[in-house]
Order: structure tokens, then C-alpha cells, then sequence
């Protein structure tokens, strides 16, 4: 190593000695700037200095043919600035090389995640690979900008429904919380934050009426499926999604606590359904099977259903019922619970959803029963029932 004040026609002249791979030269003039004459030829600026942990770093500044001597020492003049106010200016380059793509954070680190969790990852799988790749995957998670997500929105919603599109959005919003959570380098602000979901006007929702509930569960009894006449009234009386009726076995009924534990429920977790003395009444006239953990097992297998849409469809059918589907049953549930004054609350910890958001779709079924707690008003003071007065040209006229 060799200490020279550097010039530019020094730089020009300095070789490699012969039977040396490098030279590795100081500049006396400018501190921490340090150049390599390489044996081909090549000459390279260095910034050499030790970090926080006291670890000497030498990063790479430029070669010498593509800054002047006065532009690298102007160059290492203001990372010496850097450094003595504390801030390392390669450490943060090192955490931009850190930051992986969008496509590299989700395969190695969110898709093995909420594979440990979520029992719907084959939908996100889908979801990542047909629609947020192509736009967003070689970005790097820092790249992406808020700008980047309201063009995919728009462009997503030129095929898709508002559903569907704020569908993709939700699961990017958790990917890039997730990143964040995990303090991945690079990346300290999620894209998604404040940016609107779109309006859905595209929900039907069937609900049915309590005649049309009796007619159907009459119509059970003569089904071929002598199962169903059990489970479709189970689903009815829990709001409970249909894997969770037709895999619910005996253990996980607590008669005495009233309370029926589903192990694995869709957000991968288990929770918790208060068994009502309807429910009560159902298990104990469900016929049990010899050796059976299963609580609505087919007769013939001893294992739960696979599928029951033949005989549903069929019961549906023959009361004219052909547009009510299994999951509007729990629609059902909750419209029953909501027109009868229960709040939303109790309606999202019953059906087990995690955001509010899902459960204030049955909001507008309170309407009525708004109406009538509105009315109680009238009824504790009647004398507002009382025509007032109207004041006509400053003269007072009783409207009769």
C-alpha cells in the first residue's frame, strides 16, 4: 500500500508493478478515498472506513475513467459528512440490495406462512399467480407505490367485479403489513394504506322467511338423504358454514357449557358457537351411529359427506326454492337474528367473522326494528302526537 497526493496525471501514469496482481494507493489529499491499479489496467475508487461495529468497509465508489479525480474527492467528501452525522450511506444501499421483489417475499416468505394457517391459501395462490404477478412481482417491495396499486385497481376492474378487485387488494394490503411486521429490509410504508376498496353493488344475498323455512324442513323429512332432514335445520340454527355442520363430531359438543367448539374453522383458528335450546333439541333427536365420532356422518361410510347437493337440490326444488343456496342458510341465520334486535356484535362473534366490515351487510335488515325503538318516542309521550300550529303570514292557523 502506498500514500500519494493524487492527481490526474498521476492517476493517468500509475501502473501495476510487474509479478503484483493490484495497487493500492491512498490519497494523502482527500481521507478515506482510496484507488487500485489493477494488473489489466484497470483503475478503481474505493471509499475505505469502519462502520458502526468498528468492521472496515471498503465499497466500490466508481472506475477511474468514468468520474474526474475532483468529482470522486467532491464524492467521499460528502460520505464523510454522512458519516460523522451518523448515517452510513452503504448501509442503506446494502438494505436496498436486501429488499427482495414483491414475487420473492411471497414464495419464500408469504405463501409458506399462511400455508402453517389458512385453510383458503390455494385461492390466494390463484389469486397472486393470474393477477398481482403480472402487474407487480418484479417490483421490488419498495417500488411499489400507491400509484401502482390504483392503476392495477382500475385495470382489474376493467374484467372483474368491484368484489373481486377489492378481493386482491385486502390480501395485498395484509402482504405488505406482513412485510413491514417482519421489518423486511427497505420497506417501512404499505402502498395500500388509505386507498379506498370499491363500492359493491354486486351482492345478492337470499334470506329466508320463516314460512319458507318451515316448508323446507318439512320437504327434509322425505328426502332420500336421511341425514339432511338434521343437517340443513343445523344450518339454519347456527349460521354454521357447511364443512363445519358436516365434519362436526360428538366431542365437540359441550352440553353443559352449551357451547360447540369448532377445531379448524376458516381463518384457521378454532371458535366457538353457544348451542341454543333449538340446537339442543337437534342433537338429541340426530340418530347416533355405533363407532362413529361424526355427528352427521353418511350412514353407509361412517365418515362425513363429501358432498349432499343432490339431495339438497332436490328438496330445494320441490318447495320452490330452486334459487336458495346451502350458504344463504347463513345468511338466514343472521337476518333472523338481526330483525329480531340483536346487534351486530353478537352476529359477527356467532358467525366467527373477523372484521365488522363482513357482518354490517345485514345492517339494513335492522330497519325495522330501528323503526320501532324509533317509535317508542311517540308512545312514551303522546302529546307530541298533537298537531302544532303553523304560522301563515304572521298569523297562526290550526291545520285541521
Amino acid at each position: 500500500m502506498s500514500v500519494l497526493a493524487l492527481s490526474p496525471e498521476l492517476v493517468k501514469t500509475l501502473s501495476c508493478p510487474s509479478l503484483k496482481r493490484k495497487l493500492t494507493v491512498f490519497d494523502s489529499s482527500c481521507k478515506n478515498l482510496v484507488m487500485e491499479v489493477h494488473a489489466s489496467g484497470r483503475k478503481t475508487y474505493y471509499f475505505r472506513y469502519r462502520d458502526a461495529r468498528n468492521i472496515v468497509r471498503q465499497p466500490k465508489l466508481c472506475d477511474a475513467k468514468d468520474l474526474s479525480l475532483k468529482q470522486v474527492r467532491q464524492l467521499a467528501d460528502n460520505y464523510r459528512q454522512q458519516l460523522a452525522m451518523n448515517i452510513d450511506p452503504f448501509a442503506v444501499k446494502e438494505d436496498l440490495k436486501k429488499t427482495p421483489t414483491l414475487e420473492n417475499f411471497i414464495d419464500d416468505s408469504y405463501m409458506p406462512y399462511i400455508k402453517t394457517y389458512k385453510r383458503s391459501w390455494p385461492t390466494d395462490a390463484s389469486l397472486i399467480k393470474n393477477h398481482v404477478l403480472p402487474s407487480l412481482g418484479k417490483k421490488h417491495l419498495d417500488e411499489v407505490t400507491k400509484t401502482d396499486i390504483i392503476q392495477f385497481m382500475s385495470k382489474h376492474a376493467l374484467t372483474h367485479k368491484p368484489g373481486s378487485v377489492n378481493r386482491v387488494v385486502i390480501m395485498l394490503r395484509y402482504i405488505f403489513n406482513l412485510s413491514i411486521r417482519w421489518e423486511t429490509p427497505g420497506i417501512t410504508k404499505n402502498p395500500t394504506a388509505g386507498i379506498p376498496l370499491l363500492e359493491e353493488n354486486n351482492k345478492k344475498e337470499r334470506y329466508l322467511t320463516a314460512p319458507e323455512a318451515m316448508k323446507l324442513i318439512e320437504q327434509l323429512k322425505c328426502s332420500d338423504n336421511t341425514m339432511l332432514q338434521y343437517i340443513i335445520p343445523m344450518l339454519i340454527l347456527t349460521g354454521a358454514r357447511k364443512n363445519e355442520v358436516l365434519t362436526a363430531a360428538w366431542d365437540d359438543f359441550n352440553l353443559e357449557q352449551q357451547s360447540w367448539r369448532i377445531p379448524l374453522s376458516k381463518s384457521g383458528k378454532a371458535r366457538y358457537v353457544p348451542i341454543s335450546d333449538g340446537v339442543a333439541f337437534l342433537l338429541a333427536t340426530v340418530p347416533r351411529l355405533d363407532d362413529c365420532p361424526y355427528v352427521f356422518a353418511n350412514p353407509k361410510t361412517l365418515l362425513p359427506y363429501v358432498s349432499i347437493f343432490g339431495s339438497w337440490n332436490t328438496a330445494r326444488k320441490a318447495v320452490g326454492l330452486a334459487d336458495v343456496r346451502i350458504h344463504d342458510l347463513r345468511h338466514s341465520f343472521a337476518s333472523f337474528l338481526v330483525n329480531n334486535g340483536r346487534s351486530l356484535y353478537e352476529v359477527q362473534r356467532i358467525l366467527g367473522h373477523t372484521q365488522i366490515k363482513t357482518t354490517q351487510r345485514y345492517a339494513h335488515l335492522s330497519q325495522e326494528s330501528l323503526l320501532a325503538a324509533a317509535n317508542e318516542i311517540s308512545k312514551a309521550v303522546p302529546s307530541l302526537l298533537a298537531m302544532p300550529s303553523r304560522v301563515i303570514d304572521g298569523n297562526v292557523t290550526r291545520i285541521n
